[in-house]
């Protein structure tokens, strides 16, 4: 039995489909499907039923599958423990919403250009599933996400609680307000991210908690795109305050007077993965940033 056998298997359980794996797996079909003829023969029993151009698990290849996902999971721990030497270049992924990767992730990655020349860090902007679902899939060594986050397999660390600010162009007349109510705002046009984004949704229960639904006029993808718009009184907006720049010259950020809204960020990483000395190097320096740029308190 051999580690490629197992990974097939994965491909083929996860995929559905023969075809479909082969070309995750960067194998022929033929070959493929020859490898997993070879491990049942080996295993002595079928694992998969041919359904035409589905695959189907048996329960025997069920049972085998999990087996097969904790040994490559193992080995691949294996691996990184072994290559994780103090001289050698180290590389890691991290993740993050996109709300904070302008904001948190990318000033830090410069900082860390600087203070760890030997780590490398590839970055993954987006939605929260996506990078819970990454993180646990092994894509990635640690995201920045907003709360909540329910997925048993993940830790998480609260990193940083911060207010949910009204933008609005410095011409709007709200900018000039000192006190601004939901009553207040009831009748304007709402620039929101997409209805994927996790801000989007909480903004919409926060408003639902007070019997208020926005209009929404624009979605857009990102926060630029947002503060464009809002810049030119297209309408007005909600940002978390990380997302707030000393060059937002045309923008005003009020606070909500009443029930201001906040969101709790948090750091998610594998509770079983192991976890390479410069992800360790990495979340240090992102809790001292945090601390310093932004008030959070220190976490362990």
């Amino acid at each position: 039995m051999e580690l490629h056998q197992l990974r097939y298997l994965v491909a083929v359980a996860e995929s559905g489909n023969f075809t479909r794996a082969a070309e995750r797996c960067n194998v022929t079909q033929p070959s493929l499907s020859q490898q997993i003829i070879n491990l049942e023969q080996e295993v002595g029993h079928k694992l998969f039923h041919r359904l035409g151009r589905k695959a189907v698990l048996t329960e025997a290849g069920a049972t085998f599958l999990q087996r097969a996902k904790r040994i490559l999971f193992e080995v691949e721990n294996a691996a990184k423990e072994l290559s994780d030497h103090p001289s050698l270049e180290r590389r890691i992924t991290v993740g993050a919403v996109q709300t904070v990767m302008p904001y948190l992730i990318i000033p830090l990655i410069a900082r860390c250009r600087e203070a760890l020349p030997n780590l490398t860090i590839d970055a993954r902007e987006d939605f929260r599933a996506d990078l819970v679902h990454a993180v646990v899939e092994g894509e990635l060594d640690l995201a920045v996400v907003p709360l909540p986050v329910d997925e048993h397999r993940v830790s998480i660390e609260p990193i940083l609680n911060e207010p949910l600010l009204l933008v609005v162009g410095k011409n709007h007349p709200i900018a000039r307000r000192t006190e601004i109510s939901i009553n207040d705002i009831a009748e304007e046009n709402f620039i929101s991210m997409g209805s994927s984004s996790t801000l989007a949704e909480q903004i919409r229960v926060f408003f639902g908690g007070h019997n208020f639904s926005p209009r929404i006029g624009y979605r857009c993808a990102q926060v630029r795109t947002l503060k464009l718009l809002v810049a030119m009184n297209a309408g007005i907006s909600i940002l978390p305050q990380i997302a707030r720049q000393e060059h937002d010259n045309d923008l005003v950020y009020l606070r909500l007077t009443g029930s201001q809204p906040t969101r709790d960020l948090a750091i998610i990483r594998h509770m079983q993965r192991y976890q390479s000395r410069g992800a360790e190097q990495f979340l240090r320096l992102l809790r001292e940033h945090t601390r310093e740029k932004h008030g959070a308190p220190a976490t362990a």
